[in-house]
């Protein structure tokens, strides 16, 4: 009896550890609560900034329950500091500080049926990204949420998460 019972928590066990990614789920609200919170960046993975071999990109993402977000982070962490102090970068070194470093805030929306989350963007590092919309594919793997960035770069969408070439994996930070 023993035996047969250590054998089924076995299988249990290894089921939930190859078990794949659970879907998100339809109730928008349920997903709404899910989101809310403070996420830091743990990977970059795909084609694009933050995918160099030694990048390690940070960053964090904080959505509230008023339907308001807030992201920020760098794509590499040898960033190296102005010579001449704080806020006393040359051009070239504004430029580099620039081209490795993002932020945006604004509102977002969530399409539960078709899992994902649009950041309508108010205020942005670079100017263009105002007034645009950034839509992520995303699913949950315990404290974790996988966006898949939907935009194709010729003004389209990817139909569906697979056919994305660029995935940011979040972890939740939790209340201390």
């Amino acid at each position: 009896m023993k035996l047969s019972s250590l054998l089924w928590n076995v299988l249990l066990l290894s089921l939930l550890v190859v078990a794949p990614a659970a879907p998100v789920e339809s109730n928008p609200q349920a997903v709404t609560s899910r989101l809310v919170g403070t996420w830091r960046l743990i990977a970059i993975e795909g084609t694009g900034r933050g995918t160099a071999p030694g990048d390690h990109p940070k960053g964090i993402i904080i959505y509230d329950n008023t339907g308001h977000m807030a992201y920020q982070g760098i794509y590499t962490v040898n960033r190296p500091a102005f010579a001449k102090g704080l806020d006393a970068g040359t051009m070239e070194e504004k430029v580099a500080a620039y081209d490795t470093y993002d932020a945006y805030f604004g509102t977002y929306t969530v399409d539960a049926k078709a899992g994902t989350v649009t950041h309508h963007v108010e205020g942005a590092l670079p100017p263009g990204q105002i007034g645009t919309n950034k839509v992520r594919y995303f699913e949950f793997q315990g404290n974790r949420a996988i966006y898949y960035i939907a935009e194709d770069g010729k003004g389209g969408l990817y139909p569906r998460k697979e056919d994305a070439i660029r995935r940011l994996i979040w972890e939740r930070i939790e209340p201390k």
